[in-house]
């Protein structure tokens, strides 16, 4: 039984789509896709998970996103971990407007994506009146496996030209928001004190 092979009706006569068959703009896109360097915004508890999504664990240089910029001029991805004050909101729309074009917004978390339990006058309420937000990731916190499946799917939004045709009409990012993966189901090490 072989592999079962992707094969588009792109006019060459059943050729599977590859780079030989592929469009300039089809490269480009893939390359910005797996070539994505994220600036962190680490704000509260999710920037942890964020952290630890960096980390050799769930080693989130498989995507091609090993380094987390600190410079916005060198980054394309701003990933929001957590709440954002009303006095952080216009240092994040600076970050935001410093970071060059095409560029991805990533909301990690419930308090970046709506305020979470911080319904009050010090907290914005979604970090979507500040820039526009692509791709949700739900949870408080958000697990690095949430994380992951948000950045892959920001990924996929990019390849298919979805995101920039989007916000070149309406002036927003997608506003896709994904589920959340549970935490693995592995038991902790139990570690035991010698007498």
């Amino acid at each position: 039984m072989g592999l079962i092979k992707d094969v588009r009706d792109n006019g060459l006569g059943g050729l599977e789509h590859n780079v030989i068959t592929g469009t300039i703009e089809g490269l480009v896109k893939w390359s910005r896709s797996r070539s994505s360097w994220p600036a962190s915004f680490g704000l509260a508890c999710c920037a942890i998970e964020m952290m630890a999504t960096g980390a050799a664990h769930y080693d989130l240089s498989r995507f091609g996103m090993e380094v987390f910029r600190a410079s916005p001029r060198q980054a394309d991805i701003m990933i929001v971990a957590g709440r954002v004050s009303q006095k952080m909101a216009p240092v994040l729309r600076q970050v935001y407007d410093q970071m060059m074009e095409p560029k991805w917004v990533i909301a990690m978390g419930v308090c970046a994506s709506s305020g979470g339990m911080f319904n009050n006058y010090a907290i914005v309420q979604g970090v979507d009146q500040i820039v526009p937000v692509d791709v949700y990731a739900p949870g408080c916190p958000p697990t690095p496996e949430t994380l992951i499946h948000t950045i892959e799917t920001l990924h996929q939004l990019i390849e298919d030209g979805e995101i920039t045709r989007r916000r070149a009409e309406t002036g927003s990012g997608a506003n896709l928001h994904v589920t959340e993966i549970p935490a693995a189901a592995t038991p902790m090490p139990v570690l035991l004190s010698p007498r």
